[in-house]
């Protein structure tokens, strides 16, 4: 998954368990304001961290694979 998807992952996931934006947020420790951003993908200056948070929040986590294709999506993935 690119960066620039990860606040629609985000949004689909929450709503996916049935949780309002304020009930993410509270269980992430930020803002519903911030959350709202995120899921439109506006990052600002939010950190890894708060990232791990809030994908621990919905049973996910971060995960690190290898770049193919100087950055551009592979066959499969297009």
């Amino acid at each position: 998954m690119n960066l620039h998807n990860i606040g629609d992952k985000v949004k689909t996931l929450r709503k996916e368990q049935k949780m309002t934006q304020e009930e993410l947020a509270t269980l992430a420790g930020i803002s519903r304001v911030t959350l709202g951003k995120i899921e439109k993908g506006y990052f600002g200056s939010v950190s890894i961290k708060t990232l791990d948070i809030i994908l621990s929040a919905l049973g996910y986590e971060i995960d690190i694979k290898m770049k193919s294709g100087f950055g551009l999506g592979v066959l499969g993935e297009l």
